[in-house]
């Protein structure tokens, strides 16, 4: 079914799907747009503060909208948005590690000036195989309205 600005409100919660990384996929995404040693060799990053490899938050964050975009609960009814905030890298992300991501509508505001369309703001979180929170961060999106 589906879904336009209408159909979402405050403290919904959708859960996304879930994704693994692989080594090679954080070092093919680092080297192409993070390329810091902790991202892209192995060796450097076991000798970092991290211990170890892991992906760059903006994978990280990526990753996860991809993983709620997925859903199609956006494909009737996007519009864009105009930013995102309050992002947080809160745990590393590793090779193996399995993110899964979920949203909660923090705002629901119908357009005044554009009857057609409506604004939703929504919290992000990305969780790993343990239940640990990885990411957070806050979208705003622009929905089309049913007419």
């Amino acid at each position: 079914m589906d879904r336009y600005f209408d159909d979402f409100s405050v403290g919904e919660v959708i859960k996304g799907r879930s994704a693994t990384l692989t080594e090679a996929q954080i070092i093919d995404f680092a080297l192409t747009y993070d390329p810091q040693s902790f991202h892209i060799d192995v060796n450097a990053a076991a000798e970092s503060h991290f211990g170890g490899l892991i992906a760059s938050g903006f994978q990280t964050m990526g990753l996860c909208f991809r993983l709620l975009v997925q859903l199609g609960i956006f494909e009737a009814c996007s519009l864009g948005g105009p930013g995102i905030d309050e992002v947080r890298f809160l745990a590393p992300v590793r090779p193996g590690d399995t993110l899964t991501s979920e949203l909660e509508i923090i705002e629901h505001k119908a357009s005044a000036s554009k009857p057609d369309l409506g604004v939703v703001r929504y919290y992000v979180r990305g969780t790993n195989q343990h239940g640990n929170q990885v990411l957070s961060f806050i979208v705003t999106h622009m929905l089309k309205r049913r007419v």
